[in-house]
């Protein structure tokens, strides 16, 4: 993260006080779009049965969220440079409402596609969000605990990904239990009754994130916020520019791989577990919120060891116990892939602040197009999803799709032993501005 001084021609507050509400109001908003995300794992099993998918079918949920992050990431950060953070937020909390809302159309109309409709309007919301958040953060306070901030902020994140299943598993998956074959030997008028029941079962949910959003989006509206801008001085920064960073290049493969590792891990978590450990999805769902639970803890537990290890040091070693968890759920049976799969959750944990921390570090001017492209390397969270649910077809077993998030962990592992050293600057500063 770049040290804020006169010479970069960055205005902020003269009181280190005013960062502190600000930091609160943006930090919830990685609680709400974390809270959103976890609900993909139980609506996929659940849209699965109701519209009868394959798994490679299913996966196209994670396609419509992460898709929309490539998409808008470019014209996100466009925005919040001209009009700054708080403007991005407030339309990125707009669209967000809004596809909360489109939610109850979708289940109307009893079709897949509106679905993924709907869940591709929040995620152009999330965008924004995401890419106004994430450096908002790391300048609200000095730059020698940028890191650790960050990972505080997203442990909000983690604490939505153990609540959202929960709710998600009581108020959505709360229909009749019926297997594939079940489903399969309806009538065509039962068919019609059991999708619109299961449809109609999504509304009560969304509708009241929507209410919620929309509360958060007229706080942000009627708040004065220190607004963060970098001044024109007339060598703007663009994507060329920032791109010969080559520490930037590996951070925006690293997010690739991992957040294509992380939505295969948590958005297949019940589905996994389901078929690994014989156990219902109502059951599943609760698993599903303890993987919550410990993504929400590590953060916490890796920002307590960053005070003593270095970043990507710390990096480095929850990679490679990730890829071992992961290699126990692939072969494992029973209970023992539910605890290796919230293991993973546990080490991952870290993963995304901290490529993304160490990837912005140094960039100066480039700092907001650095975190647009970064941001737009979450459409590996749409493409690898895809792989799994190949391979899950291909093989009929969803345990060996899990190969994809292991190779995911090997690239996580090469950033943090090679890849985030910024060109020409001492890395031992670095850390130590990073730490």
């Amino acid at each position: 993260m770049q040290n804020i001084t006169p010479k970069q021609s960055t205005k902020i507050p003269s009181e280190r006080k005013n960062y502190l509400f600000p930091l609160i109001l943006v930090t919830s908003l990685f609680f709400f779009w974390g809270f959103v995300h976890n609900l993909d794992p139980v609506l996929i099993p659940h849209l699965r049965k109701a519209f009868q998918l394959t798994d490679l079918q299913s996966s196209l949920v994670d396609f419509s969220v992460f898709i929309a992050y490539f998409l808008m990431a470019i014209p996100a950060g466009n925005v919040m440079r001209k009009y700054g953070y708080k403007s991005g937020i407030i339309l990125g909390l707009s669209l967000f409402a809004l596809g909360a809302f489109l939610f109850i159309p979708a289940a109307n109309t009893k079709m897949y596609i509106f679905f993924l409709g709907a869940l591709f309007i929040i995620a152009c919301g999330l965008a924004f969000l995401e890419t106004a958040a994430n450096p908002y953060v790391t300048i609200l306070g000095p730059a020698e605990t940028a890191t650790r901030r960050l990972n505080f902020s997203q442990s909000f994140n983690g604490l939505a990904a153990f609540i959202a299943p929960i709710v998600g598993g009581k108020y959505i998956l709360n229909g009749q239990s019926l297997t594939d074959v079940q489903i399969k030997a309806l009538s065509p008028e039962n068919l019609d009754r059991y999708i619109k029941q299961e449809s109609a079962s999504v509304k009560g949910p969304y509708l009241i994130l929507g209410i919620i959003i929309v509360v958060v989006m007229l706080l942000f509206v009627f708040t004065k916020l220190p607004d963060i801008k970098h001044e024109d001085d007339g060598d703007s920064s663009k994507i060329s520019n920032a791109w010969k960073h080559k520490h930037l290049r590996w951070a925006v493969a690293a997010q690739f791989f991992y957040v294509g590792a992380q939505v295969c891990v948590l958005s297949f978590f019940i589905r996994f577990i389901v078929v690994s450990a014989g156990i219902t999805e109502k059951n599943a769902a609760f698993y599903s919120g303890l993987a919550g639970l410990a993504f929400m803890l590590g953060r916490f537990v890796g920002t307590f060891f960053m005070k003593f290890v270095k970043p990507n040091i710390l990096l480095m070693i929850y990679a490679v116990l990730s890829m071992l968890l992961t290699l126990v759920a692939i072969f494992g049976e029973g209970n023992m892939t539910i605890y290796a799969l919230i293991g993973v959750a546990f080490f991952m944990s870290i993963m995304f602040p901290t490529i993304f921390s160490l990837g912005i570090a140094g960039l100066g001017k480039d700092t907001k197009i650095a975190s647009s492209l970064i941001v737009m390397s979450i459409v590996g969270g749409a493409i690898l999803p895809l792989g799994l649910g190949y391979i899950s077809d291909f093989t009929h077993n969803i345990q060996y799709g899990y190969m994809v998030p292991f190779i995911c962990f090997i690239v996580v592992f090469a950033f943090g032993l090679y890849g985030w050293k910024p060109a020409g600057k001492s890395p031992e500063n670095i850390l130590e501005n990073r730490s």
